[in-house]
């Protein structure tokens, strides 16, 4: 996706990117290939109780992103965490492009869209490259 801007919106089964320039808007839905499912933390068991990272996943996320200048990303519980930090590990070159983390809970398409375009409003005013 060649964009100026882009939001990514992700949890652990989904994520939704917009990518946005002045006059055009695209959309993508990826989905992870993992099986859905619940994890919990029990007394006396060693891990950590929560389910692996799905680096095909982050992976899959990271290419449809390659060719956008800035990208938010987004979205509720740990995921945007974890995404971020992978990608700062394993994909530096993305990583610089990543301009802010931040929680959000279930948006629609268009208030995903309008929540990125008042962020980068507020960053392009500030004039961060």
């Amino acid at each position: 996706m060649h964009q100026a801007h882009a939001i990514i919106w992700l949890d652990h089964r989904e994520a939704r990117i917009i990518g946005f320039s002045l006059d055009t808007t695209a959309k993508i839905e990826i989905h992870s290939q993992n099986p859905t499912r619940r994890v919990h933390h029990k007394a006396n068991v060693i891990g950590s109780g929560r389910a692996p990272d799905d680096h095909r996943f982050f992976d899959a996320i990271v290419d449809a992103v390659d060719e956008t200048d800035k990208v938010l990303v987004s979205g509720p519980g740990n995921a945007k965490s974890a995404f971020a930090t992978y990608v700062r590990e394993r994909h530096p070159q993305i990583a610089d492009r990543i301009v802010g983390v931040e929680p959000l809970d279930h948006p629609s398409d268009s208030e995903l869209l309008a929540h990125a375009q008042i962020f980068f409003k507020a960053l392009d005013q500030m004039g961060v490259e």
